[in-house]
């Protein structure tokens, strides 16, 4: 019998998931089921025995439980373990990984803008916006800052905290003057909007990622698209290792990193595993991370082969849901403190899929009037629809649950000694006093 502990904390306002002091009500989980209070909001944090081996070894699932810190020795072997457990309790563990790193009822709001569409140089097999894929796509100039500004102001005003830019270039080599416009529109949107900023230009220098920086950039993002093993099958023109420098130049310049990839290429469940681990043994797991369902466009090669790849039945072989969940889980448990953000191709999912993401790990959405180049949810449909299930919408610059605490306890600890140094007499507290002083 698989047995489990879990301590339960009642969450009130400053109550964390992960002050064990606090914790009131413990629940032992078997094969009989337990009724809780579905009005208490509740927090879940491991503090016991689970998903042991029967030598007492721990799984990998359980390395993942107990870590207090991101981890960047991960195994291909060990996320395997973690991808390969049965679903069931691969989600419920993603959940308690969840709930202790972040707030669970909160969803972040992105929108994305194309400022420079089509035209791109790379043969990427699944992108529209290849010059070498006849989708009937024109390539146009990047778009004029006020547009920029109106766009940002517009998806500030339907709840978006996150307004991000994509241009359909190969890389950033001699384009002094649009790197110039964009550090104008991180600005604005930065400064005026109070909004989080996000680009993705393509490779990019560390003198032009600085000069992004100073413009207030959030994060750039970069994705590594699929396994190092799968990427061959799909772009040619610019090599794995030369998005790995990418994202390298991006963490070395001090701006977040933000890199996912597209399920459906068709890969395999291998596939999955190595692309998560490539992410997962960065030297700084990425801040966000997207995870993009294909959305198979006319005329692009991938289309193609896709539907030429056929089953025994004569049936197109299509990415089963189930991974595209365990992808999501996997990724929760062994980058615990990553944004997930369900990207291009939510639109083709049902409401009941986009729950069980968002149970399994996901916090962060894609919304507003389009993606790239293919269709988007609206900010109305998503806004009913996360508000009927209870969530509510993930404010700017916040992160993680835990760099939340952990940034609290600091301005704290400041504060206390702010006011030591201005009142002796605090100093001379007993230590309990003295600590209610500091908690106050």
């Amino acid at each position: 019998m698989l047995r489990r502990f879990y301590s339960i904390a009642a969450s009130t306002g400053t109550t964390s998931a992960r002050n064990a002091n606090q914790l009131n009500n413990k629940l032992f989980l078997n094969n009989k089921t337990k009724l809780v209070d579905s009005k208490i909001n509740f927090n879940i944090q491991t503090v016991s025995q689970s998903f042991q081996n029967s030598n007492d070894s721990r799984k990998s699932i359980e390395i993942a439980l107990d870590a207090e810190d991101p981890i960047n020795t991960w195994t291909k072997e060990q996320i395997k373990e973690i991808y390969d457990t049965p679903l069931h309790d691969l989600i419920f563990a993603a959940q308690i990984q969840h709930r202790k790193f972040h707030k669970p009822s909160e969803i972040q709001f992105c929108t994305l803008l194309s400022i420079k569409t089509g035209g791109c140089t790379e043969d990427c097999k699944y992108c529209a916006q290849s010059s070498k894929n006849p989708t009937g796509l024109k390539a146009e100039k990047m778009i004029d800052i006020e547009t920029v500004k109106e766009k940002a102001r517009m998806a500030k005003d339907r709840g978006s905290t996150r307004f991000c830019m994509g241009a359909a270039w190969r890389d950033m080599t001699g384009r002094k003057s649009g790197l110039r416009k964009i550090g104008e529109m991180v600005k604005y949107i930065n400064e005026d909007l109070k909004m989080e900023t996000c680009v993705t230009l393509g490779m990019i220098s560390k003198e032009q990622l600085s000069h992004l920086k100073e413009s207030g950039l959030t994060a750039y993002n970069h994705n590594v698209d699929t396994s190092r093993e799968h990427y061959p099958k799909i772009i040619t023109t610019r090599k794995y290792d030369e998005r790995l420098e990418t994202i390298k130049n991006v963490q070395d310049t001090g701006i977040k990193v933000c890199s996912g990839g597209i399920l459906g290429l068709g890969e395999t469940e291998h596939d999955h595993v190595s692309f998560l681990y490539t992410l997962a043994t960065l030297e700084h797991h990425p801040e966000s991370l997207p995870i993009n369902r294909l959305v198979a466009i006319k005329g692009t090669p991938i289309e193609k082969e896709l539907a030429e790849n056929v089953d025994a039945n004569g049936k197109m072989k299509k990415l089963k849901f189930e991974s595209i969940i365990k992808t999501i889980a996997t990724a929760r448990l062994i980058m615990p403190k990553s944004i997930i953000r369900l990207a291009a191709g939510r639109y083709t999912m049902k409401e009941s899929e986009q729950l069980l993401a968002f149970m399994t790990g996901c916090n962060a959405i894609f919304t507003g009037e389009k993606m790239l180049t293919t269709m988007c949810n609206g900010w109305d449909e998503d806004t009913e629809m996360l508000a009927k299930w209870g969530f509510k919408p993930m404010e700017s610059f916040t992160g993680s649950l835990i760099d939340s605490e952990r940034e609290a306890q600091t301005e704290t600890a400041g504060g206390g000694a702010a006011e030591s140094a201005a009142n002796p007499d605090v100093s001379r507290q007993d230590p309990e006093m003295k600590q209610d002083t500091l908690a106050a």
